[in-house]
């Protein structure tokens, strides 16, 4: 989640006084609301539910960036999104039970203008009425067993299954997946078996009839306590989700918060899990990666990755927990952990792929957050600068105090000037996984490589745009710049990025794109928009963070929506993943704006076209790049077959391919350690020593590294 432009919004508060003082007039005339209880098991409190509702219903029209008006269009989007979250994987409803819900799909907006929500009970509903016929399908299917040689298969893409005809094709659909479960539970066992026979404790062997029969008992233990988790679903819970359907119908970046206490509320602001260092996301009934933070156990481990599906999270040996259609905020608790326990992932990798694992809890080294920089030798023996940014940062409450506030402009420029007292003649930006962060960190870092001028373009809801410009016209590295660029690279990066590419600064190298999010929020307290009088008739009404404001290029072009394409594309591995703003529901369009007068630094088209076409022929003999393209073809295919063999022979012939493709990839990216190895000698050295030079080594190793030091040359 990006707050990044908290500048900005703050000198916006005049444009939202305004609007608020509308809304807080609407609200005051809301009509009569039914205060009627639910004849659930499950209290809620209606009134407060559809108060909530009513406001949404006020407050998203008129302070949502894209003016979109509630109508039938809208209530339609918002069904699918509500749909998505109730049962995204379609184990449970029914095709008829998805028919008698869509009746109430055109009246959302007019239900929740008058105060009449219905959805969320009804789903509620149906939802557990099919749940408890699905866990006691599921215990006579496991008491039943299995033919684990039978050849069949499994469709694992929601998006290409229907939803169940009957409950004998639920049943049918179940059967398949509890199958599938043991199968993948029983050759984990024979893995760990054949680990420890390798270890120096000798453990009893098990014979084969054992280990099917802990696989059967472990995955009938797990599907009860899945059972039991799902059982303790609110009707409030199913509310909340509901709102937050109706928000995201506006835009993905549009979300309403629940009332939660402060760890819950640390979880949606800042995404951060204490213990591994993921960003994470809840998305149609999945736990997905956003992305990895710097210097955490998780990005020193190296094995997860952004756009990664957790399935099921275990402490230590202990048998896992499925986390699947768990909420956010309770994947949270089972995944957190004091330092230095052992939390083991199960992730789903975009391309079908599983994968466990195995993860150190521990602290995140803040060293590792901040900007780094060092020295490479170039392709002809020339001196070549690199520096990361791994995010925009800025302590803004010692900036408001008027204190020396460290942030990644100061230590950019900083690591510049030092790599500029050894000769450099060229650099590298890598901003490669850098999600965003400060706004104006981004516009005064573009601003050490351009005399100055303006950086991005703002415009609210309004119309109304300002510029950001740097208007420091001094310049701290005029030479030759090449910024790495990946799907991961968001927000304040774009706008870096895209800047340097319009002034002609810099050649921009990576992916086929970058993530594509061009747009700022708000947080809104939902409590601040009716007299306190009112207000203590209801609990706490919680929070609605709302599109407000989007970003354009210097050239008019929005980085929203297509991200910055880089002048110079290599293999990527990622390449097939639908990743990035354009493949979000309800993400705000690309569009244009006048574009405002900017200098130019002499990279024409022509000159690009040169250095494109001397690195498509090194790409074309890179072994590292090759075995990336190779890969990223397999891995594409891979995703597109998502129909899953359930044949015992054809799951480990899959597990197998799996492992191959991690240690052909890894060859290229692990030799170092082997390096590092031989280098040492007799001589011992420490921990702390190895770790702080890693990155050093792994940036030798890297591919588009390399690339690029050869694209520097040729500049």
């Amino acid at each position: 989640m990006d707050f990044s432009s908290q500048p900005i919004e703050i000198q916006m508060k005049n444009d939202f006084r305004s609007k608020l003082i509308t809304i807080l007039a609407c609200v005051l005339l809301v009509p009569t609301i039914s205060v009627a209880k639910s004849n659930t098991s499950t209290q809620v409190d209606s009134s407060r539910n559809n108060l909530i509702g009513y406001m949404l219903s006020k407050q998203l029209p008129v302070l949502h960036f894209s003016d979109k008006v509630m109508n039938d269009d809208f209530s339609f989007s918002a069904f699918d999104l509500y749909l998505k979250q109730l049962d995204y994987q379609k184990r449970f409803l029914l095709q008829a039970d998805v028919d008698a819900l869509s009746v109430l799909a055109p009246a959302i907006d007019t239900n929740i203008m008058n105060g009449t929500i219905v959805l969320p009970e009804t789903g509620y509903d149906t939802l557990n009425t099919r749940i408890a016929e699905v866990e006691t399908m599921t215990r006579k299917l496991l008491a039943a067993g299995f033919d684990y040689n039978r050849d069949e298969s499994y469709e694992t893409d929601p998006d290409k299954l229907q939803y169940a005809v009957n409950l004998a094709d639920l049943r049918e659909r179940w059967r398949r997946i509890l199958k599938g479960q043991i199968i993948s539970r029983y050759l984990d066992l024979v893995d760990e078996q054949e680990k420890g026979e390798d270890a120096t404790e000798k453990v009893q062997k098990k014979t084969d009839q054992e280990l099917w029969k802990e696989a059967e008992e472990k995955v009938g233990k797990r599907n009860k306590n899945f059972f039991n988790r799902l059982h303790q679903e609110t009707l409030q819970d199913h509310y909340d989700r509901y709102f937050n359907a109706i928000t995201r119908a506006f835009d993905p970046h549009t979300n309403y918060m629940p009332p939660a206490n402060k760890e819950d509320f640390d979880i949606h602001m800042r995404g951060s899990l204490e213990g591994i260092g993921a960003l994470l996301r809840e998305e149609d009934g999945f736990i997905k990666v956003v992305n990895i933070i710097p210097g955490s156990a998780s990005a020193r481990q190296g094995r997860l990755h952004a756009e990664d599906i957790i399935l099921e999270v275990g402490q230590g040996e202990e048998e896992a927990v499925e986390i699947t259609d768990m909420r956010l905020r309770d994947a949270v608790r089972l995944i957190r952990g004091p330092k230095g326990s052992e939390v083991r992932l199960t992730i789903k990798r975009p391309d079908g792929a599983k994968e466990i694992i195995p993860i150190q809890r521990d602290v995140v080294q803040i060293e590792e957050t901040f900007v780094k920089a060092t020295i490479i030798e170039g392709s002809d023996g020339e001196k070549i600068g690199y520096v990361s940014i791994p995010s925009f940062y800025r302590d803004f409450e010692k900036t408001r105090i008027g204190s020396n506030a460290r942030n990644s402009t100061d230590d950019t420029r900083i690591a510049i000037e030092e790599l500029k007292k050894e000769g450099i003649s060229g650099i590298i930006l890598d901003l490669r996984n850098n999600g965003g962060g400060s706004l104006v960190d981004a516009v005064d870092t573009t601003g050490l490589f351009i005399q100055h001028g303006p950086v991005v373009l703002v415009k609210n809801s309004y119309g109304d745009k300002r510029v950001l410009s740097d208007s420091d016209s001094s310049i701290t590295w005029d030479g030759p710049l090449l910024v790495l660029v990946n799907q991961f690279s968001a927000s304040a990066s774009e706008i870096l990025a895209a800047a340097l590419q319009d002034y002609g600064r810099a050649v921009i190298v990576g992916g086929a794109h970058t993530h594509g999010k061009g747009t700022v929020q708000t947080l809104i307290n939902m409590n601040d928009n009716i007299p306190l009088l009112h207000l203590k008739k209801y609990e706490d009404l919680g929070a609605l963070k709302v599109t407000i404001q989007k970003f354009y290029r210097v050239n008019g072009g929005s980085t929203q929506y297509k991200g910055v394409e880089p002048d110079i594309v290599l293999p990527s591995l990622f390449q097939h993943l639908e990743s990035g703003e354009q493949y979000l529901d309800n993400s705000l369009p690309w569009d244009q704006v006048s574009p405002v007068a900017y200098g130019s630094y002499g990279i024409s088209p022509r000159y690009l076209n040169n250095l494109l076409g001397k690195s498509q022929k090194r790409v074309a003999q890179d072994e590292g790049l090759q075995v990336i393209a190779e890969e990223a073809v397999k891995a594409s295919a891979r995703a597109e077959k998502s129909t899953v063999s359930l044949k015992l022979s054809d799951m480990k012939e899959k597990r197998a391919e799996a492992k191959l493709v991690r240690d052909k990839i890894g060859v290229h990216y692990l030799k170092y350690r082997e390096e590092l190895k031989a280098d040492q000698g007799d001589e011992p050295v420490s921990d702390k020593e190895k770790d702080s030079d890693k990155w050093k080594e792994e940036i030798k190793e890297d591919p588009y590294v390399n690339e690029s030091l050869h694209i520097l040359g040729d500049m």
